[in-house]
């Protein structure tokens, strides 16, 4: 078991000098994690910097003492993957964000696409976009990564067609077989660049949009001969990507 994964704001250099963690991250430390004294941690900014730790003690229910090891800096992997995200209904956008982040997308958009029953407006989108950066954070952090993917703010239809245009690969999970469509596990992937993927709603991806999307630049493909909800295709495409392009090697 790798050691488990702690995050703060800004990492501080200095081998063997002493650290605090505290507040809500220690007191996960101390009161739910419950490390002592010889334990490894590590401590993270969430954009790739990162350091492994001893833990020299424990101070009431909340502050972790550590021994500071050498600050490492992750590089970031290529090709970079990018999941525009159609927002579904009720929590499983978070599930979406979750699974992709454990699987290793590097960034998500959240798109409002024209058949999405969700639709962010106001102090409720804020809030809802505030769960999806959350839940990439702690899935970041449980599956001990130290470069946390990026949740841009929504996207409107034509938001996304412009990131399509500037991908290196660009793809829109389409299931309607009459389309057209081509499987994704035989389409040419490059070695490097930006791969941006677009899953649609429940409702599938609007005629006009397959047709902006087109113009931008990207194809449709699909996954398989099931039809996977709009809250599991993107891990599933992540997942294949990520192996037909060497990063699960």
């Amino acid at each position: 078991m790798t050691a488990p994964v702690f995050v703060v704001e800004h990492l501080p250099a200095g081998d063997g000098q002493q650290y605090v963690l505290d507040g809500p991250e220690g007191r996960h430390a101390v009161s739910v994690k419950r490390l002592r004294a010889g334990e490894a941690v590590v401590l993270t900014d969430g954009d790739g910097r990162w350091a492994e730790c001893e833990v020299v003690d424990t101070e009431g229910k909340d502050r972790l003492v550590l021994r500071l090891g050498a600050v490492a800096e992750e590089p970031a992997q290529q090709p970079r993957i990018t999941v525009v995200q159609a927002l579904p209904k009720g929590d499983r956008g978070e599930l979406a964000v979750e699974t992709m982040t454990e699987t290793g997308v590097d960034a998500i958009v959240p798109w409002a696409a024209a058949r999405c029953i969700t639709q962010w407006k106001g102090e409720r989108g804020a809030k809802a976009l505030g769960k999806w950066r959350a839940t990439a954070r702690e899935a970041g952090k449980q599956s001990r990564r130290v470069r946390f993917p990026q949740v841009a703010d929504a996207a409107t239809t034509k938001q996304v067609a412009a990131l399509l245009a500037q991908a290196d690969f660009a793809a829109v999970l389409h299931e309607d077989r009459d389309y057209g469509s081509e499987p994704l596990a035989t389409a040419q992937l490059p070695a490097e660049g930006e791969i941006v993927l677009v899953v649609g709603p429940e409702g599938g991806v609007a005629p006009e949009e397959l047709a902006l999307f087109e113009e931008a630049g990207a194809k449709a493909y699909r996954l398989g001969r099931t039809v996977l909800r709009t809250s599991t295709a993107g891990t599933a495409a992540t997942a294949l990507l990520l192996g037909r392009t060497g990063r699960w090697s």
